[in-house]
């Protein structure tokens, strides 16, 4: 993970449980806006960098 965080350490930051980090990290839970911020933030980068809209086929 960037900046050598653990799944937990994320979770910690964010607020969240370390599964709600899984669960983004495997495209299966969308998170909020706000944890979206939460996260980028704790990885010191913008939502966009690491949140992506899929590709229109």
């Amino acid at each position: 993970m960037a900046k050598g965080l653990t799944q937990q350490e994320l979770s910690e930051s964010a607020e969240v449980s370390r599964k709600s980090i899984n669960a983004i990290e495997n495209g299966v839970y969308v998170p909020s806006t706000v944890l979206a911020l939460k996260i980028s933030k704790t990885l010191g980068c913008s939502v966009e960098d690491i949140f992506k809209l899929p590709s229109a086929s």
